[in-house]
């Protein structure tokens, strides 16, 4: 009984990997039943946090600035996609720059609704109906990163949402890897702190989905609806652990490039420890970083 157990995990193993590899190729995974039935609730829960959330949001704006609504609606959308968050460290609250690694639209999620935190999006993510909305709510500064003189706005439009939200969060990978890996980090959008403005701090943070990891990851040529709508049918709940290492004041390091540094060092160090073994080369071509993977390359 217990080989006929284990020949059974292992078929189902290789079906899933066979999926898994299919969606990051770019193909279509069909949803079963059950999965479309998991799907739609939970979409029609996401519509119902907006119905709550959004009036409240717009009727506090009235009264007062700094709405905690979108951080409220952030924070319950991604327990109903499944995210089980988990905080390890202790996020700062204001004046805080976060820098982290980078596995899905979930981290966005689970990131604001710890912390309520701005972030840095590429420009197309703004022209996507009611995507590009809510980001605004939440104060997303939108770049393009074939814009190059536009730098100086854009890191303009980073102080003033560090000045208003209290904190930013950017992903200087400039991409999604699989939680086994870990880009060259680019530091252009931290040269907002070249100068860096008076109290802010430096706050690494490492985003781990687990075992998870792999199957939650937006990698390769899937687009994001695809995975969007193959994480909401899954079965059951998923685990991700942010981990708020400790801060650092960017005055004490020589520009952004040795910010950058010092914070992926972190970040490296506790993905390693997490894993219990040395990180892997990443395995896809990402032309908008300009990384190809060693074997691409050869």
């Amino acid at each position: 009984m217990a080989s006929g157990s284990t020949a059974r995990t292992e078929r189902k193993l290789v079906r899933y990997s066979a999926k898994r590899l299919a969606a990051a190729r770019g193909e279509t995974v069909p949803l079963t039943l059950i999965g479309w039935t998991r799907f739609v609730l939970r979409a029609l829960g996401i519509v119902v946090l907006l119905l709550i959330f959004v009036p409240l949001h717009y009727v506090y704006r009235i009264f007062k600035y700094g709405s905690p609504f979108p951080m409220w609606f952030l924070r319950y959308t991604a327990w109903v996609v499944g995210a089980r968050v988990r905080i390890v460290g202790t996020p700062l609250r204001r004046d805080v720059f976060f820098i982290a690694n980078h596995i899905s639209w979930v981290d966005i999620l689970s990131m604001a609704g710890a912390s309520g935190t701005a972030f840095v999006a590429k420009w197309e993510l703004s022209q996507v109906p009611v995507i590009g909305w809510l980001c605004s709510l939440n104060r997303t500064v939108f770049v393009k990163r074939e814009a190059r003189m536009d730098v100086a706005a854009q890191v303009n439009a980073l102080k003033e949402a560090l000045a208003d939200n209290w904190s930013v969060t950017v992903f200087p990978e400039g991409t999604v890897t699989d939680g086994h890996s870990l880009l060259p980090f680019k530091s252009s959008m931290i040269s907002v702190l070249e100068p860096p403005p008076p109290g802010v701090l430096v706050q690494p943070v490492v985003v781990d989905y687990g075992r998870n990891s792999e199957e939650i990851a937006w990698i390769g040529d899937e687009s994001g609806l695809h995975n969007a709508m193959r994480i909401m049918a899954r079965k059951g709940s998923f685990s991700l652990t942010l981990h708020y290492l400790e801060p650092f004041s960017p005055e004490e390091y020589r520009g952004r490039k040795t910010i950058a540094a010092k914070a992926r060092n972190g970040i490296e160090e506790r993905l390693v420890a997490n894993l219990g073994k040395p990180l892997r080369d990443y395995s896809h071509v990402v032309d908008a970083v300009r990384y190809r993977p060693p074997e691409a390359t050869g």
